[in-house]
C-alpha cells in the first residue's frame, strides 16, 4: 500500500498523545481539515492493509491486570503452526520469531496472574511444547514509536 501525506501524518503524529476524548477521530480530523468519518476511514485503511496493527492504549505492565513475557523453543518446521495457536489466544497481543533456541516470543495479558498462568498452560497443552514464563522483574521503557 502506498501511504499518502495525510496517512503519514496520522501515523507519525498519533503514535503518542492520541486524543482522550469521546470523539477522538473528530479531533484528529479537525487538525487535518477532514470529517470524522473520513478520518476513521483513513485509519481503517491503514489497519486493513497491515500498515498499522492496532489503535489502542499502551498500559504499563501489571497496572491493569497481569502480564508476562513468554518464550518457546519451537522446531523450525512447526513455527508457523505454533505461532498461529499462540496468536489465536485473545490474551496474546503479539508474537514474534527470533533467531535463538527460544525462537517464538509473546506477551500474555489477562485480568489476574492466575489467568495468565491458565493461558500459558493452555498453550502448552495445545502445542505439546514448554513455555518459558519471564515475568517482569524491573520495568524499563522502550519507545516503540517509529517515524515514517
Amino acid at each position: 500500500m502506498r501511504i499518502d501525506d495525510r496517512q503519514r501524518h496520522l501515523i507519525n503524529r498519533y503514535q503518542r498523545d492520541f486524543p482522550l476524548t469521546p470523539r477522538p477521530f473528530a479531533v484528529i480530523g479537525e487538525e487535518l481539515g477532514l470529517g470524522e468519518d473520513e478520518t476513521i476511514a483513513l485509519f481503517r485503511d491503514l489497519q486493513e492493509s497491515g500498515v498499522i496493527g492496532r489503535i489502542g492504549a499502551v498500559v504499563p505492565p501489571n497496572r491493569a491486570g497481569a502480564s508476562t513475557l513468554a518464550a518457546m523453543a519451537v522446531p523450525a518446521e512447526r513455527l508457523d503452526e505454533v505461532a498461529a495457536i499462540v496468536s489465536a489466544c485473545p490474551e496474546v497481543n503479539h508474537n514474534y520469531a527470533r533467531e535463538h533456541r527460544f525462537n517464538l516470543w509473546f506477551v500474555v495479558t489477562a485480568a489476574t496472574a492466575a489467568d495468565v498462568s491458565r493461558v500459558l498452560a493452555a498453550i502448552r497443552r495445545q502445542t505439546g511444547l514448554e513455555v518459558l514464563d519471564l515475568p517482569l522483574e524491573r520495568a524499563y521503557h522502550i519507545d516503540l514509536g517509529f517515524p515514517i
